[in-house]
């Protein structure tokens, strides 16, 4: 099978290093692939798995484009043209679509090639972009306009970010049109919660498969490390936060807050993932450490931690979960979207709830999900899927 891959990035992060793990194993059981994404920087290995979608000045005027219009993924019009010939071009037998927002694409140019090149379609969705007017992520603020069709968008000033306009209404209804009438397409989630929004959307006369994420067990699991001695950790019991970047629905503020809760003659908090601003409002008893993109280093911080604290508000299925269980360390996650199903019931704490964080830490009787959390695992239902699309088509 020859199967082209289409996301905002490509082998970094957790969606782009899906891509790359998924682009990997096909090319190893003997079919082809090509990621087509559309910012950011590829990591040297995978340059021979990508094609970049127009270039930095293209993503910088559709990000205006969504600033001052609020209409994200209309822009990027020559860009996507010149991406749906190279498609053509490269004839795959199967789409896989991820995420198609990020400011590079144009949804109404694909869809309306989509519909007339009648060619099977997997599309994963990472998050709920596609079922609203506006965000990717409504859970946090317990909106449900997107039921009915969005409007008074709360979210309006969050990416994709928005200064004047609120054209939530007029991209639901387009966006619910585009979307609808593919012949063949096959919808995959993460994770069961964002199965079950799906069925409740404008999307749920097509079919939906949950496929778990996967990660390179390979590389997270348990080992040696160096981290304790080299930020002086030896005789603390560390309580881990990562992230790809930090905001306050990632739970930065609660990690403040659990900060000025601990004993800090016993107990230090390490976050990863934060850029200078975010860095520079830490108090003296936080660790701060910039993201990486080095998953040995990940693994080797996951492996030095007592306790991996995930405080998000918004989550369809975690990765950084999934690794931090697979180095051997247990997770605590609000009970919020996807994240609740990637670790024990016991290690589950309501939102914002930094008292029964704290009493499960002191507590001490954490539990690690006993799961295969592998790629492996997700790949071969992948395949599964593609086969089944194919065999429709």
């Amino acid at each position: 099978m020859k199967i082209l891959m289409l996301n905002a990035i490509c082998g970094i992060k957790s969606t782009g290093r899906i891509c790359t793990d998924l682009a990997e194993m096909l090319k190893t059981n003997n079919h082809e692939a090509l990621i087509a994404y559309g910012r950011e920087y590829v990591p040297k290995k995978y340059k021979s798995l990508s094609y970049r979608i127009g270039n930095p000045i293209d993503v910088t005027l559709h990000g205006f484009h969504s600033l001052f219009f609020n209409r994200h993924g209309f822009a990027s019009k020559k860009a996507t043209e010149n991406f749906i010939k190279k498609l053509i071009s490269y004839n795959p037998d199967i789409i896989h679509l991820h995420n198609i927002h990020g400011y590079y694409l144009n949804i109404k140019i694909l869809f309306e090639y989509l519909k007339k090149a009648e060619k099977p379609v997997l599309w994963t969705l990472h998050d709920s972009w596609t079922m609203t007017g506006h965000c990717p992520n409504f859970a946090a603020a317990a909106c449900n306009k997107w039921l009915t069709g969005c409007y008074d968008c709360e979210l309006i000033h969050g990416y994709p970010f928005s200064l004047l306009a609120d054209r939530s209404t007029l991209n639901w209804l387009e966006k619910r049109q585009l979307f609808n009438g593919v012949k063949n397409l096959l919808l995959v989630t993460p994770s069961e919660w964002l199965a079950g929004i799906v069925k409740k959307s404008y999307l749920a006369s097509y079919n939906v498969k949950v496929i778990n994420n996967g990660i390179d067990t390979s590389i997270f699991h348990p080992r040696k490390s160096d981290f304790r001695e080299k930020y002086a950790l030896k005789d603390k019991k560390v309580i881990l936060g990562v992230s790809s970047f930090w905001s306050k629905n990632k739970g930065f503020f609660d990690f403040i807050k659990l900060s000025e809760m601990l004993d800090s003659s016993k107990y230090k908090i390490v976050m990863v993932g934060l850029n200078k601003s975010y860095m520079d409002k830490l108090p003296s008893n936080i660790l701060g450490l910039p993201h990486t993109d080095n998953p040995e280093s990940l693994a080797e911080i996951y492996s030095a931690a007592d306790v991996f604290f995930n405080p998000t508000y918004q989550d369809v299925y975690s990765c950084i979960n999934m690794e931090a269980q697979s180095c051997g360390l247990p997770v605590i996650v609000y009970n919020t979207g996807g994240a609740a199903e990637t670790v024990p019931p016991a290690n589950l704490v309501e939102q914002g709830d930094l008292n029964a964080v704290l009493h499960k830490i002191e507590k001490g009787t954490l539990k690690i999900k006993q799961q295969d959390f592998s790629k492996q695992k997700m790949y071969s239902k992948y395949l599964e899927a593609y086969k089944e699309i194919v065999n429709k088509a």
